[in-house]
């Protein structure tokens, strides 16, 4: 980090802590959670430091983000510093990195360079690895002894280094470190390029041809060059290290000095002090570090003594010559002594023509006015007369019709205390731009980046504000997932934004608010407006299809309203509205719901559940139940359906309707459906071990939607079982065959040739597409209980079921009619050639132990 970015900060998890690490402090705990402060996401640039997925460290820069080699190196590290990192990976990583790195083992010995490492020493590859460092480098005895240290357990910082390869000359940085990562330890030395600072150094050489101790250094404190008159304070003998830190520099008492680091630090984020350094041969020295115009350079500055109570102009024309600030040097007159060349860009005017010239004067015949940042206009003030020090932003209206943001200060240059005023240092700096970013910052936290709509803190925020009564609604769209995986990210982006871009309609009409809550969720807040009316206008913006490319798409969406009164407080009312959209939400598709505080209990009642749900494996508290399947031609059993049940401790038996929406907001429904598959297999052995004779073939089906089939990556894992076991049956709701993908078709392939039928589930319902029985490897379909219970007595029913059973075996599927209640349906069911039936009519669901009695006895 001292090499790469040398003013950030990672938080970074390793083994069971979490660190919190700067370049030049210790590593300090952080706590067990990788959770970044609050002020990282209210200023600065936080990068994640991800490896396939995982989250390894985040790394924070208040003045923007760190460098890419800087990441990339980091994340290699922890990458392979994890406890299952693997060596090879950070071998091949070493050698694509873009910055000069080589990997050593404990004794010396190369491992991995990358090719930038190659390149700076003109070597190749053979010659390097696997060979002692002694051996590459015999004329760099102060790199071997460096790297020496390193194998001994010490971080090492390289002095600066220039290096010629081919008539080029580059400055290289570097630092050797011990390093550990996985099952290896060596050595790892890294070398920056820093030719650029030693050439933008060259650029403003002249501002150290004096006796006033001054320096140039880079942004990470190293010193460039340095004055004679800095020079001169090293005690005698002290060595002159070009490239260290110029705290680290002996003419200062108490090395390392914290207040220089300190004043480092402030001037590379763009600040500029002055403090009393103590000196190691006495006394001290009135220290001033700030930027250049150079970028990446840093300048440090001893007081320089006053003459006659006037500013030392030569040294005061090269200071202004570097300043980023427009300033001015106005004598106890009121007149310019010095106008830097920002100054006079500023104001419109050559910097020569203005020197001598009564500033106040030259400013009103430019027409140069300033007001207040609220916009009201001051006088231009008589700079002989102002209080100092003085410092006020202003609006600073300019010749060319420009209007900037503008922090000015007045500093007194020379006088003396009580005596006649010196010069005055008029300094402006703009502070458009940052103002401009704070705005942008401030209106994105608060608005979401794709519709423009308000997001929650800001619907929040401005809820608050306003205690107007009327009405909120929340949307949350149907099916969208779905949506997503059918027509792809882009596509439904559109349809989101045209959703906020009608909602938006709605509320600037109504003189109220919008905002889009989550990715598939929105919010409108009409004032003035009942529930039953915000509810119908919020409705209807989705009753005309959106367009997305040559194709119209009807939306439908859950809504939830609540009232706000005139008494209510703060952003109740969004909460209120969202609690009444879950409840409409479990009711299913376009559905809606005005909030009563008993749904509040109702969500607080689903959120317990949910926390009981995460501990229900663990806990051992799920079963299976069997209802078997009746071939209606040979009249015996010969299958069974899997049905889920939770066994909860204070609710008792719950069936899935109660709690696989709630799984299916998580991977829970992954690992809940791995266990449902893994003990129906084993429920089929039992059955099978129990009765060879009579159910030697005995099946077991499961019901998994496409959803969990495609995040089933606990299925995945019990492909070896399931390869020797062979897989259960599956069930596919009819309603989820509507959306598929070629993965999904690819592991039903997979699943039907470990021995797995497919059947399709609740055909014949409203979401049932006939097209789906061609696209997926069926067996079967079973009949929607809707169309079972009207039998025998449905004349419509009984021409809808013949159908269907003729469909389906033209096809060459087999029929199995589900929730037959009586024997008068059973027998029916046989006459018109159903090949099963399942239902109370045949069993109630079976624990596995009844199932195999049931068995016995039939």
């Amino acid at each position: 980090m001292r090499v790469h970015t040398p003013r950030a900060t990672l938080l970074a998890s390793l083994g069971d802590e979490v660190l919190r690490v700067r370049a030049d402090t210790p590593p300090e705990r952080a706590g067990l959670d990788l959770v970044p402060p609050d002020e990282w996401f209210e200023r600065g640039e936080m990068t994640w430091l991800t490896r396939d997925g995982a989250l390894l460290g985040l790394l924070w820069q208040e003045d923007g983000p760190p460098p890419d080699a800087a990441v990339q190196v980091l994340t290699m590290l922890l990458a392979a510093a994890r406890a299952d990192g693997v060596h090879r990976e950070t071998e091949v990583l070493i050698t694509q990195l873009p910055v000069a790195t080589a990997w050593l083992t404990g004794d010396l010995v190369f491992r991995k360079v990358s090719r930038p490492f190659l390149e700076l020493f003109a070597l190749a590859e053979p010659d390097v690895t696997g060979r002692p460092v002694q051996d590459v480098f015999r004329d760099r005895p102060a790199l071997v002894q460096a790297l020496v240290q390193a194998g001994a357990g010490r971080s090492v910082r390289l002095p600066d280094e220039q290096i010629t390869h081919a008539g080029h000359a580059a400055w290289v940085r570097g630092e050797a470190r011990p390093y550990f990562g996985a099952s290896a330890a060596g050595v790892m030395l890294t070398l920056q390029d820093v030719t650029g600072e030693y050439e933008r150094a060259a650029r403003v050489s002249a501002l150290l041809d004096t006796d006033t101790p001054a320096a140039l250094l880079s942004e990470s404190g190293a010193v460039l060059q340095a004055s004679q008159g800095f020079l001169s304070l090293l005690p005698a003998g002290a060595p002159v290290v070009t490239g260290a830190p110029l705290w680290s520099w002996a003419c200062f008492a108490d090395v390392p000095s914290d207040p220089v680091r300190d004043l480092v630090r402030l001037a590379a984020t763009g600040g500029a002090a002055r403090a009393d350094v103590e000196l190691a041969g006495g006394g001290s020295l009135n220290l001033r570090v700030r930027r250049t115009s150079e970028p990446g350079l840093l300048v440090a500055e001893g007081e320089a003594a006053a003459r006659d109570g006037r500013a030392p102009l030569g040294v005061m024309s090269q200071v202004l010559a570097l300043s980023e600030d427009a300033t001015i040097l106005v004598d106890h007159a009121g007149r310019a002594q010095l106008v830097s060349e920002r100054a006079a860009t500023l104001l419109g005017v050559e910097a020569a023509r203005l020197v001598g010239l009564a500033v106040t004067r030259v400013m009103t015949e430019l027409g140069v006015k300033i007001f207040t940042p609220e916009g009201e206009p001051l006088a231009l003030p008589d700079w002989k007369e102002i209080p100092l020090p003085m410092r006020r932003e202003v609006l600073l209206a300019l010749p060319d019709g420009t209007v900037r943001q503008m922090e000015l200060r007045a500093t007194g240059v020379g006088g003396e205390a009580g005596g006649a005023r010196g010069s005055v240092l008029l300094t402006l700096r703009d502070l458009t731009a940052l103002r401009r970013a704070q705005a942008k910052i401030r209106h994105d936290a608060r608005h979401d980046a794709l519709t423009g709509l308000l997001n929650r803190t800001g619907v929040r925020e401005a809820l608050s504000r306003t205690g107007q009564r009327g009405a909120a609604v929340c949307l949350d769209l149907d099916g969208f997932s779905e949506l997503n995986a059918a027509l792809g990210r882009t596509a439904c982006d559109r349809l989101l934004i045209q959703v906020a871009a009608r909602l938006n309609d709605l509320s600037s009409e109504a003189h109220g608010l919008s905002a889009r809550l989550a990715d598939d969720s929105f919010m409108v807040f009409l004032p003035d407006v009942g529930a039953a009316a915000a509810l119908n206008r919020a409705g209807a913006v989705l009753d005309s299809p959106l367009r997305v490319g040559q194709r119209d798409v009807q939306l439908t969406a859950a809504l939830g309203v609540a009232d706000r009164p005139d008494d209510a407080q703060g952003d109740a009312v969004l909460a209120n509205a969202e609690v009444a959209m879950q409840h409409a939400k479990r009711q299913g598709r376009a559905q809606r719901s005005v909030f009563q505080p008993a749904l509040r209990d109702e969500v607080a009642r689903a959120f317990e559940l949910e926390e009981a749900l995460r501990g229900a494996l663990d806990k051992d508290q799920f079963t299976l139940l069997y209802q078997p399947a009746l071939s209606l031609k040979r009249d015996r059993a010969f299958s069974a359906e899997a049905l889920l049940r939770w066994n909860h401790p204070t609710l008792g038996l719950l069936g899935p309707a109660r709690f696989l929406d709630l799984a299916s907001r998580s991977e829970l429904i992954t690992h809940v459906s791995e266990w449902v598959v893994q003990e129906a297999v084993l429920g089929r052995q039992a059955v099978r071990a129990a009765l060879p004779d009579r159910h030697a073939n005995w099946t077991v089906s499961v019901n998994l939607s496409l959803e969990e089939l495609r995040r089933s990556a606990g299925l995945r894992r019990l492909l070896p079982l399931l390869s020797t076991e062979g897989a259960p049956d599956i069930e596919v709701s009819a309603g989820s065959l509507l959306d598929h993908s070629q993965e999904t078709l690819g592991l039903l392939e997979q699943l039907r040739s470990l021995g797995a039928r497919l059947s399709v589930d609740d055909f014949g319902d409203g979401a049932s597409s006939l097209a789906a029985l061609t696209r997926f490897p069926l067996s079967a379909v079973k009949l929607h209980p809707t169309l079972t219970a009207r039998l025998p007595g449905d004349e419509k029913s009984l021409t809808l079921v013949q159908g269907t059973i003729d469909l389906a075996h033209n096809l060459g599927l087999q029929v199995v009619a589900v929730g037959v209640e009586t024997a008068d349906q059973l027998g029916i069911l046989r006459e018109l050639g159903c090949d099963a039936a399942q239902g109370y009519a045949i069993t109630p669901p079976l624990s596995g132990a009844d199932l195999i009695s049931w068995l016995r006895e039939h």
